[in-house]
């Protein structure tokens, strides 16, 4: 009963991409420029948790209906009758968003619970309500969700006398901003048929692979590059040489699905786009970590 209950708030929550959402404000916050207070910044990573939760909360009782129609959503708990609709979730939604905005102002301040806000609106308000359906750029701009806790994680670490968000979060901000695209276009390659079945304009879905394919490459080979650009603002070897591990990989990947347009490839493209972030990730972690003890 209690697995059944923790599985289904896991589920509404989408919190494994709110565990991704998490460390990239972790990453901000370790790239900030400022002194580290490692309890405040737990508390505001559990902030990001939360409004990220709410977030994703409303998207999945918002569409609800267009997951009945996809493979990979009809089992969740909306879609699948298992909860009722209701004025309640929505609401619930709202108090979870400020809560956690309270959460983060606590030990936060202003400018990052500003751009924390702005994370969760950009994905509960402005990707799943506005763009979602209307465009074939909905992704790219809705990465920018992403993207905002990273400079949200910055705001929190930023030194009193220093930039407010220095040039390495800015630039990690724009990697997460074009890593989202390539993400899921690749999960949007081997689901092709849900997407269309369920009406939404995701760009493998509506276009030609001779279209999509080079799209995705050339997202893939920017961000990398865009990666190691860090090496050249103050991160150390130990970044760069997990920045590569990952990206060197993504990149042969889509390299791969562009050349050959299958299934399989675009499998091995979302794999790669999981390893790229979670060595990118913890090359960060590591290279501050390191830096700081020594």
């Amino acid at each position: 009963m209690i697995r059944t209950a923790l599985d289904m708030t896991v589920s509404i929550l989408k919190l494994r991409i709110g565990a991704f959402i998490g460390l990239a404000a972790l990453v901000g916050i370790m790239v900030g420029g400022g002194t580290v207070n490692w309890v405040e910044s737990l508390v505001f990573c559990l902030a990001v948790l939360g409004a990220s939760g709410a977030a994703g909360g409303y998207n999945q009782y918002y569409e609800r209906v267009s997951d009945r129609m996809m493979a990979r959503t009809h089992t969740r708990p909306f879609a699948s009758g298992t909860l009722q609709e209701g004025f309640i979730w929505p609401l619930s939604f709202l108090m979870l968003l400020l809560a956690s905005l309270v959460m983060a102002w606590s030990v936060s301040g202003t400018l990052p619970t500003v751009l924390l806000f702005m994370g969760a609106a950009t994905y509960g308000l402005v990707y799943t309500v506005w763009l979602k359906r209307r465009t074939v750029w909905n992704v790219v701009i809705g990465g920018a969700a992403g993207s905002f806790a990273v400079l949200a994680g910055a705001a929190m670490a930023a030194p009193d006398f220093g930039p407010v968000i220095a040039p390495v979060p800015l630039v990690l901000a724009m990697v997460l901003f074009l890593w989202t695209p390539p993400h899921f276009w690749a999960l949007a390659v081997v689901r092709t048929e849900d997407y269309r079945r369920a009406g939404i304009p995701m760009l493998p879905a509506v276009t030609e692979p001779d279209l999509w394919g080079p799209v995705i490459f050339a997202h893939v080979a920017v961000l990398v590059a865009m990666s190691l650009v860090p090496l050249g603002l103050g991160l150390g070897l130990i970044y760069g040489a997990f920045a590569l591990a990952g990206g060197l990989p993504f990149v042969r990947a889509s390299w791969r699905l562009m050349r050959d347009p299958s299934r399989d490839n675009a499998k091995a493209t979302f794999r790669g786009s999981l390893l790229q972030f979670a060595l990118l990730t913890a090359g960060v972690v590591l290279d501050r970590g390191i830096a700081w003890a020594f």
